[in-house]
Protein backbone atom coordinates (compact mmCIF):
# COMPACT_ATOMS: atom_id res chain seq x y z
CA UNK A 1 0.00 0.00 0.00
CA UNK A 2 1.12 3.52 -0.59
CA UNK A 3 0.81 6.57 0.57
CA UNK A 4 1.28 10.65 0.10
CA UNK A 5 4.19 11.49 2.02
CA UNK A 6 4.06 14.30 4.58
CA UNK A 7 4.33 17.92 3.54
CA UNK A 8 7.95 18.82 4.81
CA UNK A 9 8.21 22.10 7.18
CA UNK A 10 9.62 25.01 5.70
CA UNK A 11 13.46 25.13 6.34
CA UNK A 12 16.44 27.68 5.48
CA UNK A 13 19.30 27.00 3.26
CA UNK A 14 20.72 24.52 3.75
CA UNK A 15 17.73 22.27 4.60
CA UNK A 16 18.84 20.80 7.34
CA UNK A 17 17.65 16.77 8.83
CA UNK A 18 18.45 14.68 11.78
CA UNK A 19 17.75 11.59 11.49
CA UNK A 20 17.53 9.96 14.96
CA UNK A 21 17.46 6.67 16.97
CA UNK A 22 18.64 5.40 20.21
CA UNK A 23 22.27 5.10 20.70
CA UNK A 24 22.92 6.41 16.76
CA UNK A 25 24.89 3.04 16.12
CA UNK A 26 22.78 1.20 13.95
CA UNK A 27 19.65 2.37 12.37
CA UNK A 28 19.88 6.41 12.16
CA UNK A 29 23.58 6.15 11.51
CA UNK A 30 22.44 3.36 8.49
CA UNK A 31 19.80 5.97 7.22
CA UNK A 32 22.55 9.22 7.75
CA UNK A 33 24.81 7.04 4.93
CA UNK A 34 22.23 6.31 2.44
CA UNK A 35 20.49 10.05 2.28
CA UNK A 36 24.07 11.36 1.93
CA UNK A 37 24.78 9.21 -1.09
CA UNK A 38 21.94 9.93 -2.48
CA UNK A 39 22.02 12.99 -2.13
CA UNK A 40 25.84 13.08 -3.91
CA UNK A 41 24.04 11.33 -6.51
CA UNK A 42 21.32 13.51 -7.14
CA UNK A 43 23.51 16.78 -7.14
CA UNK A 44 25.87 14.63 -9.79
CA UNK A 45 22.49 14.45 -11.90
CA UNK A 46 22.93 18.02 -12.27
CA UNK A 47 20.00 18.72 -9.42
CA UNK A 48 20.27 21.30 -6.92
CA UNK A 49 19.58 19.87 -3.48
CA UNK A 50 20.96 22.40 -0.65
CA UNK A 51 20.41 19.62 1.99
CA UNK A 52 22.67 19.00 4.93
CA UNK A 53 21.58 15.42 6.12
CA UNK A 54 22.87 13.95 9.85
CA UNK A 55 22.16 11.88 13.07
CA UNK A 56 21.83 11.68 16.76
CA UNK A 57 20.89 9.17 19.20
CA UNK A 58 18.93 9.69 22.73
CA UNK A 59 20.99 8.07 24.38
CA UNK A 60 24.75 9.08 25.19
CA UNK A 61 26.28 5.28 25.59
CA UNK A 62 27.99 5.13 22.05
CA UNK A 63 29.12 8.81 21.68
CA UNK A 64 32.32 9.38 19.43
CA UNK A 65 32.35 5.55 18.89
CA UNK A 66 31.63 3.95 15.12
CA UNK A 67 28.30 2.34 14.06
CA UNK A 68 27.78 -1.35 14.84
CA UNK A 69 29.92 -3.96 13.02
CA UNK A 70 26.65 -5.30 11.92
CA UNK A 71 25.47 -2.19 10.32
CA UNK A 72 28.67 -1.43 9.34
CA UNK A 73 29.44 -4.56 7.28
CA UNK A 74 25.61 -4.18 5.90
CA UNK A 75 26.21 -0.85 4.36
CA UNK A 76 29.48 -2.01 2.81
CA UNK A 77 28.11 -5.12 1.45
CA UNK A 78 25.85 -2.98 -0.40
CA UNK A 79 28.45 -0.61 -1.68
CA UNK A 80 27.96 2.21 1.03
CA UNK A 81 31.18 3.74 3.10
CA UNK A 82 29.83 3.43 7.00
CA UNK A 83 33.79 4.62 8.32
CA UNK A 84 33.09 8.17 8.60
CA UNK A 85 29.88 7.86 11.12
CA UNK A 86 30.72 8.75 15.12
CA UNK A 87 28.18 8.32 17.36
CA UNK A 88 26.71 11.61 19.06
CA UNK A 89 23.85 12.34 20.93
CA UNK A 90 20.47 14.56 20.34
CA UNK A 91 20.65 17.79 21.66
CA UNK A 92 20.20 21.23 21.81
CA UNK A 93 22.90 22.43 19.04
CA UNK A 94 20.21 19.62 16.69
CA UNK A 95 17.40 21.55 18.12
CA UNK A 96 16.67 24.30 15.18
CA UNK A 97 17.32 21.65 12.45
CA UNK A 98 14.27 21.74 9.62
CA UNK A 99 12.77 18.15 9.96
CA UNK A 100 13.98 15.88 12.79
CA UNK A 101 13.51 12.14 11.74
CA UNK A 102 12.92 9.44 14.95
CA UNK A 103 13.18 5.97 13.88
CA UNK A 104 10.51 4.82 16.26
CA UNK A 105 7.83 6.18 18.33
CA UNK A 106 9.95 5.85 21.76
CA UNK A 107 12.79 8.33 20.56
CA UNK A 108 9.97 10.24 18.65
CA UNK A 109 8.67 10.74 22.20
CA UNK A 110 12.04 11.40 24.01
CA UNK A 111 12.56 14.35 20.90
CA UNK A 112 9.19 15.65 21.56
CA UNK A 113 10.31 15.78 25.35
CA UNK A 114 13.40 17.78 24.78
CA UNK A 115 12.28 20.04 21.27
CA UNK A 116 10.91 23.30 22.16
CA UNK A 117 7.24 23.06 21.48
CA UNK A 118 7.21 25.48 18.88
CA UNK A 119 9.51 23.33 16.87
CA UNK A 120 7.47 20.14 17.27
CA UNK A 121 5.79 20.30 13.81
CA UNK A 122 9.57 19.57 12.61
CA UNK A 123 9.61 16.36 14.21
CA UNK A 124 8.13 13.27 12.64
CA UNK A 125 8.55 9.63 12.40
CA UNK A 126 11.32 8.55 9.66
CA UNK A 127 9.10 5.87 7.93
CA UNK A 128 6.02 8.27 7.98
CA UNK A 129 8.01 9.23 4.18
CA UNK A 130 8.26 5.40 3.15
CA UNK A 131 5.85 4.48 0.25
CA UNK A 132 4.70 1.58 1.87
CA UNK A 133 4.60 2.26 5.40
CA UNK A 134 0.97 2.88 4.29
CA UNK A 135 -2.06 3.98 6.54
CA UNK A 136 -2.04 6.81 9.08
CA UNK A 137 -0.31 3.75 12.10
CA UNK A 138 3.33 4.58 10.75
CA UNK A 139 5.52 1.52 11.77
CA UNK A 140 8.57 1.84 13.64
CA UNK A 141 12.38 1.18 12.11
CA UNK A 142 12.56 -1.97 14.07
CA UNK A 143 15.97 -2.11 16.49
CA UNK A 144 18.22 -4.47 14.72
CA UNK A 145 20.85 -4.62 17.35
CA UNK A 146 19.58 -7.51 20.05
CA UNK A 147 18.98 -9.80 16.96
CA UNK A 148 21.22 -11.50 14.10
CA UNK A 149 22.86 -10.17 10.93
CA UNK A 150 18.71 -10.27 9.21
CA UNK A 151 17.48 -7.33 10.84
CA UNK A 152 19.82 -5.52 9.82
CA UNK A 153 19.18 -6.51 6.07
CA UNK A 154 15.68 -5.69 6.73
CA UNK A 155 16.53 -2.40 8.08
CA UNK A 156 19.02 -1.30 5.20
CA UNK A 157 15.77 -2.14 2.87
CA UNK A 158 13.02 -0.17 4.53
CA UNK A 159 15.77 2.77 4.96
CA UNK A 160 16.72 3.01 1.22
CA UNK A 161 13.34 2.99 0.33
CA UNK A 162 12.28 5.56 2.82
CA UNK A 163 15.07 7.17 1.88
CA UNK A 164 14.86 7.40 -1.61
CA UNK A 165 11.28 9.04 -1.35
CA UNK A 166 12.50 11.51 1.09
CA UNK A 167 15.22 12.74 -0.72
CA UNK A 168 12.81 12.72 -3.98
CA UNK A 169 10.74 15.30 -1.56
CA UNK A 170 13.74 17.27 -0.88
CA UNK A 171 14.52 17.77 -4.74
CA UNK A 172 11.22 18.98 -4.93
CA UNK A 173 10.82 21.11 -2.33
Amino acid sequence: MTTASPSLPAGGSPYRVVLVCLGNICRSPMADVVANRLLDEARARGETLDVEVTSAGTAGWHVGRPMDDRAAEVLRRSSYDPSRHRARQFGPELFDHDLVLAMDRSNLVDVLARVPADRHDRVRLFRSFDPEAGGVDVPDVPDPYYGGDEGFHDVLAMVERTTAHLVAELARR
